[in-house]
């Protein structure tokens, strides 16, 4: 326990918040700890959001306990609906409007918003990011008794969203301007079968064009691509990526880059103040996914209580949810000199990427070729030792 009055303060109750103070209460049942959140604080699992339709679940289904739950069987306060405006780190210090919260220990989980897009017309009302459970909750409530839908990014999320809602018996067109899907995850082989099993499953792509045009009207949302083609849907999913937030961080002098900069010890610039999840930028990673940010939550605890501990990542293959081909991947890292090497049946796919003196260094698999990827994860160098 800590002699200092003041709370250990997490700022986020997502997956990283939540995780964090679980980790914390398994080493010290007693440390006063505050959580604030913008949003009602319920406890869910992000990655659930972009399978709710195809398992016919609403939002309240999603949620596995509201914030009065979590505040009971974690011992903690919550703060739900309330907005930080500021961060004095010198004066150990957060603000709700002018109400100044004193912190012993600050923690950033306030995780990664949508990039929004950039269309003309009149449809804004049509569009819909889904980045947390209100988000999904309001697109739900839009998207009863439609059938079609037009999804725009061919990136993981893009393609989650795509199968789900596909599973759920809507018409889908993905609109991306890429040549293939997930450009930034997979070699294009396995791309190529992804969007083969999808498509074969009725799904239609438009690759390369952008949407630049959304009027409404009374048979629908008219759409038009920068290629001059014409769609007409109901609804309209916005996935074109994620960046993590970083108004405040900046705002309170705190180091940035592409995220909020941390150490191994997942400590900003500031004494005292920490971030972790899709927030935070560990030696230049930027992690969205669930297998490192449990990794931090575990480790920032141990550091929390008193013990510094060094956050250390494996091998982090990425499961993604496309249940008409299953795919894992773990790409290389950036900057990584070697070569996809690429063996496939169909659109069973294993694509290893090797250096020149064979040693793997990402990969991956699709289909029945998933049953490799116990053997490749031996193989894998950590992310970050």
């Amino acid at each position: 326990m800590t002699a200092n009055t003041s709370p250990i303060v997490v700022i986020g109750t997502g997956l990283a918040g939540y995780n964090l103070v679980k980790e914390l209460r398994k080493l010290d049942s007693e440390q006063p700890i505050l959580m604030i959140t913008a949003d009602d604080g319920r406890n869910y699992s992000k990655p659930m959001l972009s399978t709710g339709f195809g398992k016919n679940k609403n939002a309240d289904e999603l949620a596995m306990a509201t914030a009065a739950d979590m505040a009971a069987q974690l011992n903690v306060v919550i703060r739900t609906h309330t907005q930080v405006t500021g961060i004095d780190t010198d004066a150990h210090t957060l603000f709700i409007g002018e109400e100044p919260v004193s912190y012993d220990k600050l923690v950033l989980a306030w995780g990664a918003e949508v990039i929004a897009p950039r269309i003309n017309g009149d449809a804004d009302e049509c569009i819909f990011s889904i980045n947390d459970l209100t988000d999904y909750a309001q697109f739900r409530a839009a998207a009863a008794g439609k059938k079609r839908v037009l999804i725009m990014g061919a990136g993981l999320i893009g393609c989650e969203f795509a199968n789900d809602m596909l599973s759920a018996g809507f018409d889908i067109d993905v609109v991306a301007p890429c040549d293939q899907l997930m450009p930034s995850l997979l070699p294009e082989p396995v791309a190529n079968a992804v969007q083969q099993a999808l498509r074969e499953q009725g799904v239609r792509f438009h690759l390369g064009p952008l949407v630049t045009n959304a009027i409404k009207q009374d048979d629908g949302v008219h759409v038009t691509l920068s290629n001059g083609e014409h769609l007409v849907v109901d609804v309209i999913v916005s996935a074109i990526g994620l960046r993590p937030r970083l108004d405040l961080a900046v705002k309170a002098g705190l180091t940035t880059n592409h995220g909020v900069v941390v150490d191994r010890l997942l400590q900003t610039s500031a004494a005292d103040v920490y971030a972790l999840g899709d927030c935070a930028e560990v030696e230049g990673l930027v992690l969205l996914y669930v297998l490192p940010l449990m990794t931090a939550a575990r480790t920032l605890a141990k550091t929390l209580s008193g013990t510094p501990t060094s956050v250390v990542y494996g091998a982090m293959p990425v499961t993604v949810k496309t249940p008409a081909l299953p795919l894992v991947v773990s790409p290389p890292a950036k900057g990584a000199q070697g070569q996809w090497q690429i063996d496939a049946d169909g659109v069973d796919v294993q694509a290893e990427y090797r250096d020149v003196d064979g040693h793997l260094l990402g990969y991956a698999l699709t289909g029945s070729k998933l049953i490799n990827k116990v053997a490749l994860n031996k193989e894998l160098p950590a992310l970050l030792p």
